[in-house]
């Protein structure tokens, strides 16, 4: 599946909703666990897709639900600061053009370590890495 522009732009939005405050190393992270959805090796993806497809798909990655903060700047309602679009756009296009290697270790899942507890999947799931505020995972039942 061909990778358009939409794609890139919303994944960028993504690695900003998301993962604003993380390095450039913890944007990549998380931009590789929607690459590798988006690689799933299955003809039709539950994850949905292409990149925006995935990364849009309901209830998967929170900033793209209506109820949430994020949501408001990601649809352009209210504008998302040029640098940390910038930033986020970087990470998205090194990840999309194959720059720079998985550092998750074929993460599909992550979770915010602010969460108040870890969520039911990451139980029996095995753990890849952990970077800034986030730990990644593969493998969820």
């Amino acid at each position: 599946m061909p990778v358009i522009e939409k794609d890139r732009d919303i994944l960028a939005r993504t690695l900003w909703g998301e993962a604003r405050g993380e390095s450039t190393a913890g944007q990549i992270a998380v931009a590789w666990t929607v690459r590798n959805r988006v690689e799933d090796g299955k003809a039709t993806s539950w994850w949905g897709e292409g990149y925006a497809g995935v990364c849009q798909k309901p209830f998967q990655f929170s900033c793209w639900n209506k109820s949430d903060p994020n949501y408001a700047f990601l649809i352009g309602i209210k504008r998302i600061p040029f640098r940390e679009l910038s930033q986020a756009r970087i990470a998205a296009d090194q990840v999309i053009d194959g720059k720079v290697p998985d550092p998750t270790g074929g993460a599909t899942h992550y979770y915010a370590t602010a969460m108040p507890k870890a969520p039911i999947w990451a139980r029996d799931a095995k753990q890849t890495l952990k970077i800034g505020g986030h730990i990644f995972f593969k493998d969820v039942p």
